[in-house]
């Protein structure tokens, strides 16, 4: 039982704590908010990466057969495209990126809503192998959620929303991931073999979102053209997982 207060903690600070920076960056001036969030995009590509590649798989790798740990990996990728595909992840990272619709506020509070449940499910599982690979999960999550939770934001404002309902409708979804924390904390503990199965997924999760979502978008420049920028903060993220 005294996992869960870290456990529910971490997954807390990893739904909430990207949403209350990224609200926070929407009252910043225009021209400022246009720089920092690109920023947080090419830091969050260095964290997801390495949060994957040197954190979550190297620990299923460390209970599983090499084959079931990366075939577990390789799932979590095509799960991904599909949900993306479905509309179920969705990914806007400014307010130009995505059209407004009556459809999309609702579509980015079930996103949200997804969102947070697996990473608390994630968060979880990694607390559950040590606390270091469960802070390192959470500033992973955090470090994309930040730019991620600005455009949402900034989509649910131009449909209409004001900042204050905005907020409150974010913090809602992010409910989900303290079940998704629950439901880990509970399943794992029944069936610890499950865990570095939901590592090894996980890892598919975050390399999906970097090479498939974050890095495409730095290579078109419509966040940043500045090349030599984008590395340094790849590697910026990429060196706080490892320092941890």
């Amino acid at each position: 039982m005294s996992l869960w207060p870290a456990a529910l903690g971490l997954s807390v600070l990893g739904s909430a704590g990207g949403l209350l920076l990224a609200s926070v960056i929407l009252f910043f001036h225009q021209d400022l908010r246009t720089r920092v969030v690109p920023w947080l995009v090419s830091y969050a590509v260095g964290t997801l990466l390495g949060a994957a590649l040197l954190g979550l798989a190297p620990e299923a790798l460390h209970s599983l057969e090499p084959s079931r740990a990366l075939g577990t990996l390789l799932a979590g990728i095509l799960t991904f495209f599909i949900l993306e595909k479905l509309v179920l992840w969705r990914h806007c990272h400014d307010d130009h990126e995505c059209s407004v619709h009556p459809a999309t506020a609702t579509l980015v509070i079930v996103g949200d809503a997804v969102h947070t449940f697996v990473d608390g499910v994630v968060i979880a599982a990694a607390v559950l192998i040590s606390m270091p690979l469960g802070i390192t999960t959470a500033l992973a999550i955090i470090a994309h959620e930040v730019p991620q939770e600005a455009g949402d934001f900034a989509i649910l404002l131009a449909a209409g929303y004001s900042r204050s309902k905005a907020l409150i409708l974010n913090l809602t979804s992010a409910i989900g991931g303290l079940v998704g924390a629950a439901a880990m904390l509970l399943f794992g503990s029944e069936a610890p073999s499950l865990v570095p199965y939901v590592l090894a997924f996980a890892a598919g999760n975050f390399m999906y979102v970097a090479m498939s979502d974050l890095i495409p978008t730095l290579h078109r420049g419509a966040v940043d053209s500045s090349a030599l920028r984008q590395v340094v903060l790849i590697a910026l993220g990429v060196l706080t997982i490892a320092g941890l």
